[in-house]
């Protein structure tokens, strides 16, 4: 019995040993250190999509109040270039943008007796091609160039700055920038709460050069024959003259020799 009991204790013993090596004791209160696992790919963000180009009727759309304004920006086609020319130029736009207020506040069928050429001239005169920013209107010089040209008489427009006050001057009509509608650092947007009139509207503009009288055909012929005719007949009656004169020599000669003889 006893023998039994120790060949047991032998057996549990060897086992016990058998599974010490095998599986060696983790000191440290550990799990056995796990395979690295494999690195997670982390996908770029998605990029955002694109603003959309700058559309000045959609500004004013949104603004709201700009109704005529948005009706001769797109009659005049005007709205096309500001958004053509946004994409294409670095130096920006300011739009002086007179309300639906400011275009009642105009004679009864202004807008109705200017022809498409001066309503085109109208809205680029309310635009400067250069971007302004409010803080900024006190570096311009006057007559500050328009759209619509350059010409100190016809096109003039004075703008003067104090403080956040912004006031211009056209010599048909003052006008006050009442705030910002738009901005964005290339384009800018201020209501203004008159419609700029400038002079070429209302000054009399040169009568147009007269034509030059035609010249008859023939003209030019006849003078140059003139004086050869002239010559001619000249030439003729002093053939006459030395003919006359030859005969009457003659005739005092024999006259002469007659009187002699008797």
């Amino acid at each position: 019995m006893v023998a039994m009991m120790n060949h047991s204790l032998f057996i549990f013993i060897t086992l016990q040993l058998l599974l010490i090596i095998t599986f060696p004791y983790n000191t440290s209160g550990q799990s056995p250190a796990s395979s690295p696992a494999a690195p997670v790919a982390i996908s770029a963000p998605a990029p955002s999509p694109s603003s959309p180009p700058t559309d000045i009727i959609r500004i004013l759309k949104k603004a709201g109040g700009f109704t005529t304004l948005i009706r001769l920006l797109q009659t005049t086609q005007v709205s096309t270039q500001i958004n053509s020319q946004l994409l294409n130029s670095n130096g920006g736009i300011t739009l002086f943008a007179p309300n639906d207020n400011a275009f009642q506040g105009l004679k009864p069928g202004f807008l109705n007796s200017l022809n498409d050429q001066q309503k085109n001239e109208l809205i680029q005169f309310h635009m400067l091609p250069s971007f302004v920013s409010v803080s900024n209107f006190d570096t311009l010089s006057n007559p500050v160039r328009t759209q619509a040209g350059a010409d100190p008489d016809r096109l003039a427009l004075n703008v003067t700055s104090t403080g956040n006050q912004v006031n211009m001057t056209t010599g048909i009509v003052n006008a006050t920038v009442g705030g910002t509608v738009y901005t964005d650092r290339q384009l800018a947007v201020y209501q203004v709460d008159k419609v700029l009139l400038p002079r070429d509207f209302f000054e009399a503009k040169p009568p147009a050069p007269a034509p030059a009288p035609l010249k008859a055909k023939g003209s030019k012929k006849k003078s140059a024959e003139g004086p050869a005719d002239g010559a001619a007949d000249d030439d003729k009656s002093s053939a006459v003259m030395i003919m006359n004169n030859g005969v009457w020599g003659v005739g005092i000669s024999i006259i002469a020799v007659v009187a002699f003889a008797l």
